[in-house]
């Protein structure tokens, strides 16, 4: 007769439940988290959209987007692999759990004499002494190995299990749980409702730039919301309620229940100027307290207050006022100006018919530099104060310029250096101006003015060709003011345009096989023209060039005409120079809610544990297997372990050697 064998099919749920519990899954999960983890590290998370353009490019910029690749620990998809972490980890607790703790305290009395024997640690002897007595003996020393030792009596022989180290089974139960506890500590702070506000656009991100008081309310949060991390800048002297939370291309506002004051922010240099620390002063305006909080905060020393963390993030310029000198540049009718203003401000500049405004965006009381020197080694060097300003026309088109306070040393001579870039996205070009015999700026912007008076261009233009005809007196009276409108016209050209005007005029009025002759002759007479309008300038200082002219005021010459040959790429119709500051300072602080904090410190102590467990509490085993034979009392002795089978091999022939001696035999059989 055939039996019939019945399969029983796994209802949906088992099959379901086995997948979440697999190993497989939570690898693989826990994989990607901890790539996501990585990327989240290496890439700077919610910086501004601006600089990512500018790191990455707007092809990978918009990549990155995309895949939420700049706020990692929040968006959605790493949420999601933190819910299927925890789902898959809980199942697989819930599946394997009971077993483990059944585990710990099972002691397996039922082992078979076979079975024993066929362990890979064992020893077989025969011993003349009473059953009894050799149970006891070999209780009594398992009991001093530190085993705890369970005795079964069957039909004709008695089973002793001892177990040392159950308790590494929890060592898994713990690093599954824990991985539980983190993950829901990092859901917790992962903000989910703010997510979900934000999908149902109850919640709208602000990217327009304006002052807070102007953000609309539906890019407010008010100071329930469970978790965030903002920042915020605040002046000494200043306070503010609210912190900005960069999100994707824009920010929100995040409410605070108290009001944070800097009272003082310091800090600390090293000899080069670099940043060695710094600290804020703060006060806590809150209306619970009975009076003010006052504490300082530092780096790594944060503020702790109502569940609030407060960190000392970065610092930065809080309004520092700046007294400049406006330097005309481009033309003769411009006066000098002395400005004030503050940074963060604007300046209002009028330039003709013409409308500018200065924005100061910047002031750098230190600025830390490589410098080269002649033994071909590169220091850091500080060069000194600067401060950055776009000046913006009446169209909105802004060029952003760097200029330095100080002048700064290369090749032992002296320049003041001033920046340009026409976007964000470009580095600065960077303009020397050479500097007089007082480390000052006044000789050449003398000189420019000079060259940008008609007048006295064409007067050195009449005393150049003069001197140029002095052995040909014959010369007709229409050569000469030839010579003199050409001469005019290429001081002109290049006060206005640099040395690419005249190039440009070469190339377009002269025949392409006179040109290399033209133009030797016209730089060579622009050189004369620049030279006589220079002799003005230094007479002017009191200096007699007919004595001589020094070598020191030759190189500022040429140095000065190099640099006016390319101001027409400088663009602007003044140089600002800084003449004085008062520095105003602000501390970058960062302010944090987290309430899964706890919890994932919690899951990080329950790892740390539950991994000690298994790695250095091994779980091992030992069974005595005592019955009559005819030949005495036989006594099968076997042990294993979870681990290091190579460790236990040498514990066991210990632990063996002290049983049979304890039992009194002298050789192992």
């Amino acid at each position: 007769m055939q039996s019939n064998k019945v399969k029983t099919r796994k209802s949906t749920g088992a099959i379901l439940l086995e997948f979440l519990g697999s190993m497989n899954l939570a690898i693989t999960v826990l994989v990607a988290i901890a790539i996501a983890s990585v990327i989240g590290t290496v890439l700077q998370q919610n910086e501004d959209y601006t600089s990512y353009i500018i790191k990455f490019g707007p092809f990978w910029h918009e990549a990155f987007e995309s895949m939420g690749l700049y706020d990692v620990y929040s968006v959605w998809w790493f949420l999601l692999l933190l819910g299927f972490l925890l789902l898959s980890t809980s199942v697989c607790v819930y599946r394997n759990g009971p077993t483990m703790l059944r585990d710990m305290k099972h002691y397996r009395l039922n082992a078979a004499r076979n079975s024993l024997k066929a362990f890979h640690h064992n020893r077989i002897w025969q011993v003349q002494r009473p059953p009894d007595e050799a149970i006891k003996l070999v209780t009594a020393q398992l009991e001093h190995e530190g085993f705890k030792v369970r005795r079964k009596q069957h039909d004709e022989h008695v089973v002793l299990a001892a177990m040392k180290g159950g308790i590494n089974r929890l060592g898994y139960l713990f690093t599954h749980i824990a991985i539980v506890v983190i993950c829901v500590g990092a859901l917790i702070d992962g903000n989910l409702p703010l997510r979900l506000s934000m999908l149902m656009n109850d919640i709208e991100i602000e990217t327009r730039d304006m002052p807070a008081s102007q953000v609309p309310a539906k890019s407010v949060l008010g100071d329930d919301n469970p978790a965030f991390r903002g920042a915020v800048n605040i002046s000494e002297g200043e306070s503010a309620n609210i912190v900005f939370l960069n999100i994707r291309d824009g920010y929100l506002i995040q409410k605070l229940p108290f009001a944070v004051e800097l009272k003082d922010f310091r800090i600390e240099h090293y000899p080069t100027g670099q940043p060695k620390s710094f600290e804020s002063d703060l006060v806590i305006h809150d209306d619970d307290l009975a009076e003010p909080l006052h504490e300082t905060i530092a780096v790594n020393y944060p503020l702790v207050y109502k569940g609030y963390r407060i960190f000392q993030a970065s610092f930065s310029d809080g309004g520092s006022k700046l007294v400049l000198k406006a330097w005309p540049l481009q033309d003769d009718k411009l006066q000098t100006l002395d400005l004030k203003g503050e940074v963060f401000g604007k300046i209002p500049l009028q330039v003709g018919d013409k409308e500018l405004s200065i924005e100061l965006t910047e002031f750098r009381k230190f600025n830390i530099n490589p410098v080269t020197g002649e033994d071909g080694k590169t220091e850091q060097k500080n060069f000194g104060p600067s401060f950055t300003y776009k000046l913006r026309e009446p169209s909105g088109e802004a060029r952003e310029f760097v200029n330095y306070m100080s002048p700064i040393e290369q090749d032992g001579r002296w320049y003041y250096m001033s920046g340009i870039r026409a976007s964000v996205a470009e580095p600065f070009r960077y303009l020397y101006i050479p500097t007089d015999a007082n480390v000052s700026i006044e000789r050449f912007m003398n000189f420019r003015a000079v060259l940008l008076d008609a007048a006295r261009v064409r007067k050195a233009a009449e005393l150049t060709v003069k001197d140029l005809l002095f052995d040909v007196p014959q010369a007709e009276e229409s050569v000469r003011q030839g010579m003199i409108t050409t001469a005019n016209r290429l001081v002109t050209m290049y006060a206005t345009g640099g040395l690419a005007s005249i190039t440009a005029f070469i190339e377009t009025s002269i025949p392409e096989q006179e040109r290399e002759s033209a133009a030797q002759a016209y730089f060579n007479m622009l050189r004369t023209v620049l030279g006589n309008l220079y002799i003005e300038v230094l007479q002017a200082e009191g200096l007699d060039p007919a004595k001589g002219v020094s070598e020191a005021d030759s190189a500022f010459f040429d140095d000065a005409i190099s640099v006016m040959g390319n101001l027409e790429a400088y663009a602007t119709p003044f140089y600002l120079q800084l003449v004085d500051y008062e520095h105003v300072e602000a501390s970058g602080l960062q302010i944090t809610r987290a309430p899964g904090k706890d919890t994932v410190y919690l899951g990080c102590v329950m790892l740390i544990m539950g991994i000690f467990m298994m790695f250095y509490i091994q779980h091992r085993r030992c069974w005595a297997w005592i019955g009559k034979t005819d030949k005495g009392v036989e006594i099968i002795f076997a042990g294993s372990s979870n681990r290091n089978e190579r460790d236990f091999a040498e514990d066991f022939d210990r632990i063996s050697g002290r049983v049979a001696a304890r039992l009194g035999i002298n050789k192992q059989d």
